[in-house]
């Protein structure tokens, strides 16, 4: 495929252009596709570089090739038809479309309203990133707990991403009700530290506990995709023991050195899919937990 305005600077303080973001998403297709693959994309593109800002894009448009599937989505009066990534050809075709960073669906094109994944985003304010290691080591060991298998990602921005994959049977609604519940308890077990306050006014210089990317929808940032922001910092699935190192930073890993870290290790995410658990088992061990925090 041939890159249209190959030197065209994307990220003015590296001098990384265009070219080099289109090479590093077919370099990394082999890794990425799969975390992509069949589910409904938000594409957030840029027309110039980071500093003059970019936009958010849900419906394929009109001349985007077959090899890029539609998916149509009802909405409130008419429908949507993202775009799906199911091979490398679209991933490099939608680069070099301007398409920064890849937002995914936590659920499958067919069965959209079945999510096959939890999403915990751990928001901090500045230099509060030990509090949310911290906070998401206490979200794996209360995943665990509840018999559900968690994965964590950098998010190449501010925080962490903890990533629960499910059997797919609930529907939004009752996932977006879980990791609510799911929030509460462990907001509540650090509280001087950790909250579910939507405002940021209320919140009080804690980490945030957003589980709003449940809701129906709603997107995530998907692993290896490129942030705007300087840089260019990967999202990066992780090992849980990295999450303990204070070597861990959001934006540690970019497009200039992630495929030495793939070089030496395999992708953390790999079986993600193979460790779904049915979320039907982890409400009852929940729903105890919470009663448990209200008698106290």
């Amino acid at each position: 495929m041939e890159v249209t305005h190959p030197d065209r600077v994307v990220f003015p303080g590296q001098g990384i252009t265009k070219g080099d973001v289109v090479d590093y998403y077919r370099r990394v297709a082999p890794v990425m596709v799969p975390h992509l693959r069949n589910r409904p994309l938000m594409l957030e593109r840029f027309r110039a570089d980071i500093a003059h800002g970019g936009f958010y894009q849900k419906e394929a448009s009109e001349y985007f090739p077959p090899f890029i599937r539609r998916v149509e989505v009802p909405k409130a009066g008419g429908v949507v038809h993202h775009p799906v990534v199911d091979d490398e050809d679209g991933l490099v075709y939608l680069a070099n479309q301007g398409c920064l960073t890849f937002h995914c669906w936590p659920a499958q094109a067919d069965r959209l309203r079945r999510p096959d994944r939890l999403i915990v985003d751990l928001d901090p304010p500045e230099g509060a990133f030990a509090t949310v290691r911290a906070a998401a080591l206490r979200l794996k060991a209360l995943l665990e707990q509840l018999g559900l298998v968690p994965f964590v990602q950098t998010t190449g921005s501010r925080g962490l991403h903890v990533v629960t994959p499910l059997t797919p049977g609930p529907d939004t609604d009752e996932v977006l009700a879980f990791a609510g519940a799911l929030a509460g308890v462990l907001a509540a077990a650090d509280p001087g530290r950790l909250t579910t306050e939507f405002r940021k006014v209320n919140r009080g210089g804690r980490v945030y506990v957003d589980v709003a990317r449940n809701g129906y929808a709603q997107t995530v940032v998907a692993p290896y995709s490129v942030r705007a922001r300087p840089g260019a910092p990967v999202a990066t699935p992780l090992d849980w023991d990295e999450v303990r190192t204070t070597r861990l930073r959001p934006d540690r890993w970019t497009i200039a050195n992630v495929f030495r870290r793939l070089g030496a290790k395999a992708d953390p995410w790999r079986s993600i899919g193979r460790r779904a658990r049915p979320l039907s088992d982890a409400w009852p061990r929940l729903e105890s937990l919470t009663a448990g925090r209200a008698a106290s």
